[in-house]
């Protein structure tokens, strides 16, 4: 399994970022049984370009298809609502009824256009349906764009259980149309930002530079420096994925903030990124307590997330984010691989017990 990467291998001067001039990137990724090609700065009116003529099966929900439906390319639309609580079974039945009646068969396309949910729901269907059609994902949101619609994760959740349900498949392709970002409000562009945080703190310290001196660029939504920080974070994750593809050791650093985020989102119902920001926070704290970084590293963590305005603490109670965390798919005999911090671009897996976290979460989490 390899990654080939045709774009800027790293960022070694920020000057350069901000000067260089937005073009599309395209990476070529092959996974283990599946070829996926990313499109980085393509346009929405070219997806017919890479759906192979197929007869055109799209997902998308309803604030996307209200937006953007006039450049969709021919095909049956099924239009789908919003927030976690339609990414379940209800759902994908309803899909696979419509896919049956109207005659999608093993030579269909399957288009995902939206954000995460939509993608992640695409990507199930689409893997399942009649053992597997061909699909591709147009992410609409900074967070799928640089997250859920990369490296192959296709999942719904079961009851209130996140992604509880799912199967690891790569889409035929990518498209990531930066005009797409125009529309986000506030709070979903931040969703986004979190993730591209996360990436930073896992896998390049320099792009953390980056997100510090050009924050109100990237508030802004600045395409010129969006470009460049939306191709480095799908570049991390990729570099992560390739090692590990179906998540048995490596790309369990992803999970960065993500363990106690997940219990937060369901718990309380706060965006993905705004949860998963909050444990950021409480995992740099976690490494902070057990000598692993230093104040400085910590205090430089936390002023990122501050610079964002990103939420830090949970009003949530202990027992009931140990209660979640408790059901949570990365639990193993009784212990979860919690994800800590050493340094800027260097995360690791520290297993431990929900006791253990029980304890930490009294000390950390809290207001």
């Amino acid at each position: 399994m390899y990654c080939m990467i045709y774009v800027m291998s790293d960022i070694k001067k920020i000057e350069n970022i901000i000067k260089s001039e937005p073009i599309l990137r395209i990476i070529h990724f092959k996974g283990k049984t599946k070829n996926s090609t990313i499109l980085i700065g393509e346009s929405i009116n070219n997806i017919l370009k890479y759906t192979e003529k197929k007869k055109i099966f799209i997902i998308t929900d309803i604030n996307v298809n209200r937006i953007y439906k006039n450049y969709f390319p021919s095909g049956y639309v099924f239009v789908i609502g919003i927030g976690e609580k339609i990414k379940n079974y209800e759902t994908v039945n309803s899909i696979y009824n419509e896919l049956l009646i109207n005659g999608f068969d093993k030579t269909s396309f399957i288009l995902g256009i939206g954000g995460g949910i939509v993608c992640d729901i695409a990507g199930f269907v689409a893997s399942t349906y009649m053992r597997g059609v061909k699909f591709g994902l147009v992410p609409t949101t900074l967070l799928a764009q640089v997250d859920a619609s990369i490296g192959g994760k296709n999942g719904i959740n079961f009851r209130e259980y996140k992604n509880m349900v799912g199967i690891f498949n790569q889409p035929d392709f990518i498209l990531t149309d930066f005009n797409t970002l125009k529309t986000l409000k506030a709070d979903e562009f931040k969703n986004g930002i979190a993730e591209i945080i996360k990436h930073a703190l896992i896998g390049d310290f320099r792009l953390i530079d980056v997100l510090i001196n050009y924050h109100e660029k990237i508030i802004n939504k600045d395409i010129s420096i969006l470009e460049k920080i939306i191709s480095r974070s799908v570049e991390i994750k990729l570099e992560i994925v390739k090692k590990d593809e179906i998540e048995t050791e490596e790309r369990k650093k992803l999970n960065f903030g993500h363990t106690v985020g997940h219990a937060i989102e369901l718990c309380e119902g706060i965006s993905h990124g705004g949860s998963v920001a909050i444990g950021m926070a409480i995992a740099s704290g976690i490494s902070l307590k057990y000598g692993f970084i230093e104040n400085d590293l910590y205090s430089k963590i936390i002023k990122l997330l501050k610079l964002y305005k990103l939420p830090l603490n949970t009003k949530i109670s202990v027992s009931k984010l140990i209660e979640k965390i408790g059901k949570d798919k990365k639990m193993n005999n009784g212990k979860i691989d919690f994800i800590l911090i050493k340094s800027l671009g260097d995360v690791f897996i520290h297993e431990m017990s929900l006791k253990e976290l029980e304890v930490l979460l009294n000390d950390l989490c809290q207001p």
